[in-house]
């Protein structure tokens, strides 16, 4: 998988960070989420948050490095 970097907010160039693959994917790197009320909620919504996913919380500011999807 080709990974090409696209921004952070990150003064110190640690997270979050938001990455572009080449797989017409993103990969986010944040903090984990590990509010159990906030998690729960999610588990109940739509297919809820199988096993092999995680959910990843990123500050908003984080999405301007997003490419426009036209």
């Amino acid at each position: 998988m080709k990974v090409t970097f696209l921004g952070t907010t990150s003064d110190t160039g640690n997270c979050p960070t938001v990455y572009e693959t080449d797989r017409d994917t993103y990969l986010v790197q944040g903090a984990r989420v590990l509010d159990e009320e906030a998690l729960a909620e999610l588990r109940m919504r739509g297919n809820g948050i199988p096993d092999h996913e995680t959910v990843v919380e990123i500050p908003k500011e984080l999405v301007a490095f997003f490419p426009e999807r036209r």
